[in-house]
């Protein structure tokens, strides 16, 4: 059985302790074990501030941007194995894991591309120069400034891979050094590319911690950054965790996120934005088995399509195979830990008491062994009053089908009823129902997806996050911002008021 070791101060260490076991969520077979902690965090910090973040800060953006697709490149020369422990430690189908390491690649090769054309550029520019003093002489300049802190960057077991490369992109092309702390449950693809990706980058630069947190945190300070991905809990914690309170130490969360998709007044199932529709709602219920921050949770439909669109899904949900996702005929895995088994089918409890079942009951299968648990839809006439329906996320392959009379109003204020989420989408071909929509709903989430017939067959679904999109979303999402382009930069970097001689000014931005 393979022993994961952590890469802290430019060495792999196996820490001390009692180890702990990593299995494959399909058979509950121990693939590998970590140590539960020995390691000395204090000197991994001060080797990402001496000598990670100097390494880093003596390169131009093109010259870390040429870092990030030297990293691409390594994912794609180990893609086969990647995918294999992809399917084995985290319960994924070959596709999911295509998604999660082809995506994982996709965000460096992005950050790659910006970090040439922003080149030797000594500061970013934060809007335009703007005249401060009687003549265009005094003027004022907001730019963006490299920050001389740390990254400590905390992943969610659902997507190993790309969760690390989504964070890692920018803050190296910002200049900051990373830690990477993933999490354990399915830490073998995190660990392997850190394995590959460390001799490509400079000392420093990226460090790994496998296992628990330990004292992670308390060894942050003004200046550095913490990126956190998963539940809301942990999310509260690390707001008030002393250190970075003392410290004012920026922190951005990804938390949870009841998704919804609602299908405008107008769609006919048989048309282009109704097939859309349902492609979508089936694809986030069973890809990753549900396992995604974006995945469509609620779903509301106007009472004259209600039938027909459960309908739709029992159809479409009846063909997928659920089982070993090692087997060529699955269509879809298990989720990724017992606990995460338990957690599904108590809110499937939970929900149940208050809903109706249109497909799969309450997850049940017929394995005796692994962490599985069936697509699951539900009902309800009275959504805007359902509340289990708004109050807890089901981080599991379920969703729950309500009713409305078509007004976009009402439409939005199902969306607001989840109190923030990373992405809501809206199917309609009516530019003023969407124009509605879209006015109400927009302050409830990071990201609105807008399925027409004219995108179609471009789509990528409201499950993708793009790395030119913003990722992220207020309230129970958890308030942060990642990606979004050169946005995903901003984070790691700081906001600066410049004001003088107007001459001076432009000659800083080079």
């Amino acid at each position: 059985m393979q022993k994961l070791g952590s890469y802290l101060a430019g060495a792999w260490s196996q820490g001390a302790g009692a180890r702990m076991a990593l299995v494959n969520p399909a058979t509950e077979e121990p693939l590998a074990d970590v140590a539960s902690g020995g390691h000395d965090l204090a000197a991994a910090f001060a080797h990402a501030r001496e000598t990670g973040a100097r390494e880093l800060g003596a390169r131009t953006f093109a010259e870390r941007a040429a870092l990030l697709s030297a990293l691409a490149k390594a994912i794609h020369g180990a893609r086969e194995e990647l995918l294999a422990l992809a399917v084995a430690n985290g319960g994924n189908t070959r596709g999911d894991a295509k998604f999660d390491i082809d995506g994982g690649a996709l965000t460096l090769g992005h950050y790659a591309e910006l970090g040439e054309k922003l080149g030797a550029a000594p500061l970013l520019p934060d809007g335009d120069a703007i005249q401060v003093g009687r003549t265009a002489r005094m003027g004022g300049q907001h730019v963006w400034a490299r920050r001389r802190g740390v990254a400590v960057h905390i992943n969610a077991f659902n997507f190993p891979g790309w969760g690390l490369c989504e964070k890692l992109a920018p803050a190296l092309l910002a200049g900051m050094p990373v830690i990477a702390k993933p999490a354990t449950a399915t830490a073998l693809v995190a660990h392997r590319l850190v394995e590959l990706f460390a001799p490509l980058l400079p000392p420093g630069a990226l460090q790994l911690l496998v296992g628990p947190a330990g004292d992670l945190l308390d060894h942050v300070r003004t200046g550095d950054v913490v990126a956190f991905t998963g539940g809301s809990a942990t999310a509260r914690s690390l707001r008030v965790h002393p250190a970075i309170a003392d410290h004012a130490v920026r922190l951005n969360v990804e938390a949870d996120s009841l998704n919804a998709a609602v299908l405008g007044p107008d769609v006919e199932l048989t048309s282009e934005t109704g097939a859309l529709f349902l492609a979508d709602v089936v694809r986030d219920m069973t890809q990753k088995t549900g396992q995604k921050c974006t995945a469509i949770r609620r779903v509301l439909v106007p009472a004259a399509r209600e039938a027909e669109v459960c309908d739709a899904l029992r159809e479409r949900l009846g063909a997928i195979v659920v089982g070993d996702p090692a087997q060529d005929n699955v269509r879809m895995g298990p989720v990724a830990t017992a606990q995460q088994l338990r957690d599904v089918r108590e809110g499937i409890a939970r929900l149940a008491a208050a809903t109706d079942s249109v497909f799969g009951g309450t997850g049940e299968t017929a394995h005796a062994k692994g962490y599985f648990v069936g697509p699951v839809v539900r009902s309800t006439k009275t959504p805007m009053t359902c509340a289990p329906l708004h109050a807890h996320e089901i981080f599991g392959p379920v969703v729950t089908v309500g009713i409305y009379d078509g007004d976009a109003g009402e439409a939005a204020a199902f969306v607001a009823k989840g109190e923030g989420c990373l992405v809501s989408s809206a199917y309609s071909d009516e530019r003023d129902w969407v124009a509605r929509f879209v006015g109400g709903a927009g302050a409830w989430a990071g990201r609105l997806y807008l399925g027409s017939s004219k995108m179609a067959a471009q789509s990528p679904g409201p499950g993708t996050a793009l790395p030119s999109l913003l990722h992220g979303g207020p309230g129970r999402a958890g308030g942060g911002e990642e990606l979004g382009g050169i946005r995903g930069l901003h984070g790691y970097m700081q906001r600066v008021a410049l004001e003088g001689d107007a001459s001076v000014l432009k000659s800083l931005l080079g």
